[in-house]
């Protein structure tokens, strides 16, 4: 089991050496040893497209960007990922992203493969015209290798609905066909109801199943006081969601600050609101008079060491947005559960703090983003099939089927761990590593029977 070769890429060694670790400390292999096998084959992309992006800006001048597209893994069905605009993309945080786009896709049950895509193009700071230029001139180059049963894009950090539109409408055009080959669509072009809310959802959904479980359903999300991070589409609608659960949510944050309750009374749906006004408009937290009145604004801080007394922690910003140090805080300060809404949240050293902390009975269980926030894939996978049957279901329909796949993945989480680990304090068994070895045994099965480790 030993680590590709090593390069220049942590994010993505990062990622892979938790699986290897949940892996390598379980009877997975004892149990299955034929399936040690695919581990190293499992860990390269099966292709890796990297691409010349050129566009005009509103000045007439000729611009230039990377794009990319990491097709990880087909075993389960076509490639499944999101594409995402920032400054920070590279190959290792698309092969991070990618690696874990595998198993969380595979944990959903639904016949979706690994990707992962996205350009260095940062959104920000652009007009809507140079955002459409550049989208459409990025699938220019993409649109030779996706299509509904290859590769299915999506939106991700810095790739909204509008510019999914703006993907899929350049796609059209080139390829004169209208088909499900991008999800997070608007409603108007063939997408589903509640794929803006479903990460979010998704992972309130998650960590409710911890808390019931974990206190033998005594305790729900009612009542409790929420650390959220971030203010993107998962924030938000994690949010929401706990507000309209009864759960009081103390903070949020953007890159440049941290919104933190003064008077731990919580945000209200009104107070959210806004905050997608904000970020609709692409402008920063601390732009709002009114947000920065009634709530501390602390530039240049996340909210986890700031934010007091807190039961659960929701980081939804990007990933390893909790350092040891932070981890730590959360455990002082009572923190019971931690559920991922952004990829790999937790740095190595936070996961290490979480898991010493649930080993030992001290209260603490934290699940990871592969699982807790599968929920927008899950959604789209289930876009996927109404695009193929040309058909739209209701919001109640889609929002009872994530419900259900959500509880499925915490449950498939739990059962791994306890078959093939210890059990855990309290009956609190590695969410973390249960998730890791269910979402592998799915893949590494497929890629027996298609004998795909040759």
């Amino acid at each position: 089991m030993s680590a590709p070769v090593k390069t220049l890429e942590p994010e993505f060694h990062q990622a892979y050496n938790e699986l290897v670790s949940s892996l390598g400390t379980s009877k997975v292999f004892t149990k299955h040893p034929e399936l040690k096998r695919v581990l190293p084959v499992i860990s390269i992309p099966e292709r890796t497209l990297q691409f010349r992006v050129t566009w005009e800006d509103d000045e007439g001048n000729c611009r230039i960007n990377t794009g990319y597209r990491i097709q990880f893994n087909s075993a389960l069905g076509p490639y499944k990922g999101g594409l995402r605009f920032h400054p920070s993309v590279n190959l290792s945080v698309l092969k991070f992203l990618g690696f874990e786009q595998i198993f969380k896709n595979a944990l959903t049950g639904l016949p979706m493969g690994g990707g992962k895509g996205g350009s260095d193009f940062d959104p920000k700071g652009k007009s809507d015209a140079e955002i459409r230029r550049f989208s459409q001139a990025f699938m220019r180059q993409l649109f030779r290798y996706v299509g509904a049963r290859t590769d299915v894009p999506a939106g991700d950090i810095g790739v909204n609905g509008t510019i999914v539109n703006y993907l899929f409408g350049e796609y059209k055009r080139l390829r004169n066909e209208y088909t499900g080959v991008l999800t997070g669509k608007h409603m108007l072009t063939g997408g589903s109801n509640v794929r803006p809310e479903a990460t979010g959802y998704g992972v309130v959904y998650f960590v409710s199943h911890m808390i019931e479980h974990a206190t033998k359903g005594a305790e729900s999300l009612a009542g409790k006081r929420v650390a959220i991070s971030g203010s993107g589409n998962v924030a938000q609608y994690a949010a929401l969601k706990c507000i309209d659960l009864g759960a009081t949510v103390l903070s949020m944050s953007d890159s440049k600050g941290a919104l933190v309750t003064k008077d731990g009374k919580g945000f209200t749906a009104e107070d959210v609101q806004a905050i997608m006004a904000l970020k609709a408009q692409r402008k920063s937290l601390s732009s709002s008079e009114a947000l920065c009145s009634k709530y501390s604004y602390l530039e240049g801080e996340r909210p986890w060491i700031r934010v007091g007394k807190v039961d659960v922690a929701i980081p939804c910003a990007t990933q390893n947005e909790i350092s040891g140090d932070e981890a730590r805080h959360l455990v002082a300060s009572g923190c019971r559960f931690v559920a991922e809404g952004s990829n790999m949240s937790s740095s190595a050293e936070a996961v290490d703090v979480f898991e010493t902390s649930r080993s030992k009975g001290e209260g603490l269980w934290a699940a990871p983003g592969k699982a807790s926030n599968a929920g927008g894939v899950a959604v789209s996978g289930l876009e996927m099939a109404q695009n193929a049957s040309f058909s739209s279901w209701s919001p109640e329909e889609v929002d009872s089927r994530l419900r259900g796949i959500m509880k499925s993945i915490f449950e498939q989480s739990l059962n791994a761990a306890s078959e093939y680990c210890d059990a855990g304090v309290n009956n609190t068994p590695s969410l973390i590593d249960g998730a890791n070895i269910a979402g592998f045994l799915r893949v590494a099965r497929a890629m027996e029977s298609l004998a795909d480790w040759w």
